[in-house]
């Protein structure tokens, strides 16, 4: 029973092109499609369903994690179709499920729309490039197409570690080798030490999630290779903070010093859903530059924001500046953009103006065709 119904439902998340699946006990199963959650039509889910429904997908490993710690991760292929990261966990004594649909086809940086300063950063020999942003905003698929990217153009040895593993890298001109933790390897930090005895060029961390790990792929950066990794925080002045304050006060002035060397960019993202379906990313970009650096060591890092402002000319953007831009050329809503700005204040104002300037050129231009009339 429960094989045929996660059939049916995963067949139902790709044809409606939902980004997850939800399934929990006194609920149908939901999706979420473009952000919003939707219903489906069927019956109200039983605690045996979900019991039968999570048995069918899940290995016997994570069943056991399941039973003992009260949640597990892993990932999962629909036959050629599709692939989920499934997180499996217990509520209220009962089995729920979330499934989280993996694109199959890499996009590249053009499809996504990333700041074309990150192709160059993704070129250079060392340094650590983070990715961030709140959960289910994309971050898995811009680290993979930056790992695609040096996979296509570059003979190197590419390490990723991940929490399961989404995306699939071929071998290209690149060797790839993917670790999964609780598969391949106990816990990121172990699988950065062991990845630098494995010649490695670049590694991708799948998220610094512990001092351990922020420790470890700093000092991976720091010797010689190209680190990627991922965190859950918004915007690049924020991130940088929230990497420093992990660790203690006593070694916070040298993990400064570290990470002013170690860095050389931060990307930040957000999903937008788009006008007439679909959804849009919009990227906030920080390119480290001596002064940048400076800030960082100096625990300065309140001043970031105002050096993305005046780092445009260098490739730099701020998240607000690249979502009222993509208001103006109406891909998003106006309440949308507000709603995930890190200054509401400050971009409604600018959004107030150009509708006054919109206003004002459309009056102007009627003047002119009654004058001429």
């Amino acid at each position: 029973m429960g094989s045929i119904l996660i059939d049916k439902l995963l067949q139902t998340v790709v044809n409606r092109k939902a980004s997850d699946l939800h399934i929990t006990v006194g609920q149908p199963p939901v999706l979420r499609i473009d952000g919003r959650l939707k219903k489906l039509e069927t019956k109200v889910l039983e605690a045996e369903d979900t019991t039968a429904l999570m048995k069918s997908i899940a290995p016997e490993r994570c069943q056991q994690e399941l039973q003992e710690v009260g949640g597990a991760d892993f990932g999962f292929a629909f036959g050629e179709v599709a692939r989920f990261r499934v997180s499996i966990f217990k509520q209220r004594g009962n089995v729920a499920m979330v499934l989280r649909q993996i694109p199959t086809k890499l996009m590249d940086f053009k499809e996504l729309g990333t700041p074309p300063v990150l192709v160059e950063l993704c070129k250079r020999p060392r340094g650590l490039i983070l990715v961030t942003g709140p959960t289910g905003c994309g971050k898995t698929t811009t680290l993979a197409a930056m790992v695609d990217f040096l996979n296509e153009n570059f003979d190197y040895h590419i390490i990723t570690i991940e929490d399961p593993i989404e995306f699939y890298h071929p071998h290209k001109k690149s060797i790839v080798n993917q670790r999964e933790l609780g598969v391949d390897v106990p816990s990121f930090a172990e699988a950065i030490r062991r990845g630098l005895r494995q010649d490695p060029d670049v590694i991708l961390v799948g998220e610094m999630r512990d001092l351990a790990t922020i420790e470890t792929a700093i000092t991976a950066a720091e010797t010689g290779h190209i680190v990627f990794a991922t965190l859950h925080t918004t915007g690049a002045q924020g991130t940088v903070s929230r990497i420093i304050d992990v660790f203690p006060t006593s070694q916070q002035e040298q993990i400064r010093t570290q990470l002013s060397t170690a860095i050389i960019g931060i990307v930040s993202q957000t999903l937008l859903p788009k006008i007439g379906g679909g959804r849009v990313a919009a990227y906030e970009m920080l390119v480290v530059t001596p002064a940048t650096a400076n800030l960082i060591r100096e625990n300065k890092t309140y001043r970031i924001t105002s050096t993305i402002q005046t780092g445009q000319k260098l490739g730099m953007q701020l998240l607000d500046d690249h979502m009222f831009r993509l208001w103006k050329e109406g891909l998003v809503e106006k309440k949308n953009i507000l709603f995930r700005s890190n200054n509401p204040e400050e971009l409604a104002a600018n959004i107030a103006r150009a509708e006054r300037g919109m206003f004002e050129d459309e009056a102007e231009a009627r003047g002119r065709l009654e004058r001429a009339g």
